[in-house]
């Protein structure tokens, strides 16, 4: 990346990639996503073929309401946030944050948007999900963002009973939640108390924590639960506190996703404005990768080749390349407040969620991961938020 565009970037501002047409998609292929509207309460289904991207389907939450035995609870605002599909494609996990007092966790079969079973109630705010690579369990942090200010947890529900079979505390305001490849470890990030936590999905206990701290990275005692636990002034006198005696987060971590291969965690500093690529097995910082203004969301092409940042100040994507690590594109957005990020399995497109801001419609945008420019884009409802990629049509297509 050259010193102007790096410039513009970390001043906040969403340049364009290289001047370069992008491929059209083949014309064989068709790529599906679901997305989240948060203040719309809807589900959207976008299908990308050789026509362009067009909104295929919408599914109102309270549609799956009046699918369930609790119809009686439903409120004018559900706020469906995080989306995750499961790795065959069958069921659509998603959580909605705005419950009384809490949220909830549902499962719907992909396709027919038919409600699988009744929702089931976690902590308050669930947000962000992930699934097992079997299928098995879906982990969703609590990330209590009308509580107070203390340790949250991560919900671990059995996905074919839609049953909670633990709930795992772990900091304060919870955020990103992904299970490593292998599927013996889960991840996610503490906005407020500056930490990465690995829980072992076999004990269901956290096994190890990492400090994310601008200047004191390193491992935490896996007892640690930050900042706001009690007693933690005097436990953990080193840390740095704000006017008041309040922690004032400076990393501000906000996605988790591993590599492909597992031997890589890359953290979301939305704070610091940057990415850390922390060592699965050394548990230590390896490269840092600085961003434009508020990364948000990341993800890595099955392929290991690109890191791709969703910049939620910053208006805009950034492509950064893994064995250079170097940022090789920033491509702006069609409208403010980026979200998530979903990538197509053969390595060939990015599918980016954007809020939107007031009464404008949420975005789906999607980038050509060769030629980083914005190939489409599909209006969808108030405030785009998670978004997941569910199957692709072509031949050879990689399966999941």
């Amino acid at each position: 990346m050259t010193a102007a565009l790096l410039t513009l970037a970390l001043a906040g501002a969403a340049v364009w990639g290289p001047e370069r047409a992008p491929d059209p998609p083949d014309p064989e292929s068709t790529y599906w996503v679901y997305v989240g509207a948060e203040s719309e309460d809807y589900i959207h289904r976008i299908r990308f073929g050789p026509e362009g991207a067009v909104l295929e389907e919408t599914l109102p939450v309270s549609s799956l309401y009046r699918q369930s035995s609790v119809s009686d609870l439903f409120t004018d605002s559900e706020a469906p946030h995080g989306v995750a599909m499961d790795p065959r494609g069958r069921h659509l996990f998603m959580t909605t944050g705005h419950g009384l007092p809490d949220g909830k966790l549902w499962k719907v079969e992909a396709g027919t948007g038919r409600l699988l079973a009744d929702p089931v109630d976690l902590g308050r705010f669930p947000a962000s999900l992930g699934v097992s690579p079997d299928g098995l369990y879906v982990f969703v942090v609590n990330f209590n963002l009308h509580g107070e200010m203390a340790p949250s947890s991560v919900s671990v529900v059995y996905g074919p009973e839609m049953m909670e079979v633990a709930r795992v505390e772990t900091c304060t305001m919870p955020h990103g939640s992904r299970v490593h490849p292998g599927g013996d470890f889960h991840f996610s990030v503490c906005m407020m108390d500056d930490q990465l936590v690995e829980i072992d999905t076999r004990s269901l206990e956290v096994s190890r924590r990492f400090n994310l701290a601008v200047g004191e990275e390193g491992p935490l005692d896996p007892g640690d639960l930050g900042h706001h636990a009690p007693m933690a002034h005097d436990d953990h006198g080193h840390h740095e506190h704000g006017p008041g005696g309040h922690y004032e987060a400076s990393c501000s971590p906000t996605w988790v996703q591993p590599s492909p291969d597992g031997d890589r965690i890359y953290v979301v500093c939305n704070g610091s404005d940057e990415v850390l690529e922390v060592g699965f097995q050394a548990w230590e910082v390896l490269r840092r990768f600085p961003t434009g203004r508020g990364p948000y969301n990341v993800d890595v092409t099955r392929d290991g080749r690109l890191l791709v940042v969703t910049l939620k100040q910053g208006d805009g994507v950034e492509f950064i390349d893994l064995e250079s690590g170097e940022t090789v594109a920033l491509e702006a957005t069609s409208t403010r407040v980026v979200h998530g990020v979903a990538l197509s399995p053969d390595n060939r497109y990015a599918f980016i969620s954007v809020e939107g801001i007031g009464g404008e419609p949420g975005k789906v945008d999607i980038c050509d991961l060769e030629s980083f420019q914005m190939v489409d884009s599909v209006a969808v409802g108030l405030q785009a938020s998670g978004i997941s990629f569910w199957k692709m049509d072509a031949p050879d297509a990689p399966d999941g």
